[in-house]
């Protein structure tokens, strides 16, 4: 058994995942949470427009990846590996940002490319569901891209990540609050137009289940489920329909910010770009039903964080 750590710093969070990790005798790991956190600093903050890492979202990040390193120490954590995704890739001025990692965490954070990052959210993704219930659709819905990853068992057939996300898209498209008929109209053109170019790629016709994974996921399924807070138990493996889909991101889209912040399972960093998020998937929910009769999301709150864990054994 190994205690490791792992961190996904993506356009909208950085989060930390530290588990114990243990390998079965058929090659497989077995994982139990320790600690499991996530905190909104909005890296991608500008990047779609400036093309460069902000020094507010720098220092931010910064803030946070010391608190999770004093976390791991306190944990005892022997081995760690931290991925940053879209937002890194994107900016000219990223050394800055890994040069602050390094001197954070001793060494820098990884950038991967999408098909990697597709691959790690897909084996997290997949670890609690029965093998028999696939070929598996994973979408990971981020702040700067979505990837798409379908695949059987532990197997990975086909990935495509594209770049929209609930940030590039609200700062894209959406801009009154609530946004306005023809930004909704432009942002869901667009949205639809992306995802059938990844469907070009990813055979989705082979689809038996589909999941979900990040934050517009699992908080869209709070609203659909009418938590008051929340509730990782209560999200982890909930199912929604397209209908829930179809109604939930209408009805995001008709509130103001202020009526966003005030539901209860709402973190304050995702008011402002659950809106783009929604869109994104129902974009999704749509092509998919179109192309494979699939109408049940699967929503996971195990994602790329539990892949990377995975990959320290």
């Amino acid at each position: 058994m190994a205690r490791v750590a792992a961190i996904d710093c993506g356009t909208n969070s950085i989060r930390l995942l530290v588990a114990d990790v243990t390998k079965r005798d058929d090659g497989t790991a077995w994982l139990r949470d320790v600690h499991r956190e996530m905190q909104v600093v909005r890296l991608g903050q500008g990047v779609d427009a400036t093309g460069e890492l902000h020094p507010d979202a720098i220092r931010r990040t910064r803030e946070a990846l010391l608190d999770y390193a004093r976390t791991m120490q306190r944990k005892g954590v022997e081995r760690a590996r931290m991925v940053a995704t879209s937002a890194t890739r994107d900016a000219r001025n990223r050394d800055e940002f890994f040069d602050m990692t390094r001197e954070i965490l001793g060494a820098p954070a990884e950038v991967i490319t999408g098909d990697e990052e597709a691959r790690l959210s897909y084996l997290g993704a997949v670890a609690d569901l029965d093998p028999d219930e696939g070929p598996f659709l994973v979408t990971d819905l981020g702040g700067g891209s979505t990837e798409f990853v379908l695949g059987g068992g532990s197997d990975v057939e086909a990935a495509r990540s594209m770049d929209i996300g609930c940030v590039r898209l609200t700062e894209r498209f959406l801009h009154s609050d609530p946004p306005a008929k023809g930004e909704v109209d432009k942002a869901e053109a667009f949205a639809r137009e992306q995802v059938q170019l990844a469907f070009e790629t990813v055979p989705v016709e082979k689809t038996r289940t589909w999941i979900g994974v990040a934050g517009t996921v699992t908080t869209l399924s709070a609203l659909v489920q009418g938590l008051e807070v929340y509730n990782s138990d209560e999200i982890h493996l909930s199912r929604i329909t397209l209908d829930n889909v179809r109604e939930i991101t209408d009805s995001v889209l008709a509130m103001t910010h202020d009526e966003r912040a005030r539901l209860g399972p709402m973190h304050p960093g995702r008011v402002d770009v659950i809106c783009g998020g929604a869109i994104v998937l129902r974009a999704i929910a749509e092509e998919l039903q179109n192309r494979a009769g699939i109408d049940v999301l699967v929503c996971s709150e195990h994602d790329i964080l539990d892949g990377i864990a995975f990959s320290l054994v």
